[in-house]
């Protein structure tokens, strides 16, 4: 029955989803318009907040694009992809290879969702060598475990508002993890997706004939061509002594980084994949060829990124962004303002696909509602992160990555994570407004 349903929404995805460049271009123009209409901004100053912003993402970019690298290259290392291909053997049919690669990247999504993307991807590319499984549907499972990073260790709201002097101390003070990721209703709410995602996802694995496939030649990474170490340039190129030197100097730093108390972020989980890949490929060489397979991909997160933060500048500044969310919460109750605030950050999530971003666009409206309102204030905010992390699965931003190592467009596997969008959506509403935990 799912099945059946999800057919038609795959087939009008890939017929009518464009290219997430062409995407981004009519949001962009969306969004121009929406301010302009709605908060009476003039073409000009829109043009500037727009233009103004338009580099604001620069090191985010590039983060993003040392996520696809550097996990790549620790991918493509012989012991890493020795433990995927074993992980790989796991599954002898489709529904097997479906529900294990949604369930590694629920796991690592929920660790970090760097790491997430980039392990959820590479598996799906090592199960299709393996087993005979519709391969859009085997992306898209990989990507729909990215639903549940915001209520994982590494979600950005609740690590924010649990660090001294965030910008919203003076109104809620410090409120620690354990009321926020390690909350019972948080809990209960990624065991509930720790369930119906995979669930869902071998659900509406498509028929034989309406399967499609991928040449598991293609999926085979390029071999390493021999070269010659007469030039002393070779040699070095060749040194195990110079790679592991460097490599676990870097190692030695992250090691002293976590034994003072460090956590994990961005930086640090790039920090580690490169300096592991450096020490696992043995060689200069080696790390530099898996290097160029990588940045071919990369292509995407380099033009996109620019046009997404310019629509956050326009959003943020012209006041777009804080109107929509006040709407949503002026029929609001302390019963229901958790619901609201979940669906509001969904949608928001849709013009700025950044969580700390949306947090510092949504705090200001949804945590004096809260407080005025007498509603649970750990919960909106948990509530906001889930809605930034539940449309993501429509959001074709935080598909780049995987999409450029699974060699798909984003029309390819949306259709599939449309259904997710309403299953998950239905099942975050819930536990949000009625879960007392």
């Amino acid at each position: 029955m799912l099945n059946a349903a999800a057919k038609p929404l795959v087939k009008l995805v890939e017929r009518y989803l464009p290219d997430p460049y062409i995407f981004v271009l009519l949001l962009s123009i969306v969004v121009f318009a929406a301010a302009i209409l709605f908060e009476q901004q003039s073409p000009l100053a829109v043009l500037g907040y727009w233009g103004d912003g338009f580099w604001s993402l620069l090191s985010f970019s590039m983060q993003m694009l040392l996520v696809l690298v550097t996990g790549f290259m620790l991918a493509s290392t012989p012991l890493v992809k020795g433990i995927l291909d074993r992980l790989a053997a796991l599954a002898k049919t489709a529904g097997q290879a479906i529900l294990l690669v949604t369930v590694i990247s629920l796991l690592a999504s929920w660790i970090n969702w760097g790491f997430g993307l980039v392990v959820g991807a590479l598996f799906a590319k090592a199960l299709a060598r393996k087993v005979k499984v519709d391969y859009r549907l085997l992306v898209a499972s990989a990507y729909s475990g990215f639903v549940v990073w915001h209520g994982g260790l590494a979600g950005s709201v609740p690590l924010t508002i649990a660090t001294p002097n965030h910008f919203s101390e003076a109104q809620i003070g410090i409120i620690p993890t354990s009321e926020t990721i390690f909350a019972g209703f948080n809990l209960l709410l990624v065991a509930l997706l720790f369930i119906a995602v995979p669930l869902v996802n071998y659900l509406i694995l498509p028929k034989a004939g309406d399967s499609v496939y991928v040449d598991p030649a293609k999926l085979q990474d390029a071999d390493l061509a021999d070269s010659s170490t007469s030039r002393p340039a070779d040699k070095l190129e060749n040194s195990m002594l110079l790679a592991l030197l460097v490599g676990f100097a870097g190692i030695a730093y992250l090691v002293q980084y976590f034994a003072k108390g460090g956590g994990l972020n961005l930086n640090i989980v790039n920090f580690l994949f490169l300096f592991l890949a450096i020490v696992l490929h043995g060689t200069p060489r080696r790390l530099l060829h898996s290097l160029q397979q990588a940045i071919q991909g990369g292509a995407g997160i380099v033009i996109q990124f620019p046009f997404y933060a310019g629509i956050m500048a326009i959003m943020v500044q012209s006041g777009l962004a804080q109107s929509m969310s006040q709407w949503f919460i002026s029929f609001a109750s302390a019963e229901s303002l958790a619901f609201w605030s979940f669906i509001s950050a969904g949608i928001v999530n849709i013009f700025v696909p950044s969580g700390g971003g949306q947090w510092a666009v949504q705090a200001p409206v949804m945590l004096p509602a809260a407080l005025e309102l007498g509603a649970d204030v750990s919960r909106i905010a948990m509530a906001v992160a889930w809605g930034d992390a539940w449309t993501n699965l429509i959001q074709p931003f935080w598909a780049l990555p995987v999409l450029a190592i699974a060699g798909l467009k984003a029309k390819d596997i949306m259709g599939f994570c449309l259904v997710q969008l309403v299953i998950t959506g239905v099942i975050i509403s819930l536990v949000l407004s009625f879960a007392f935990t």
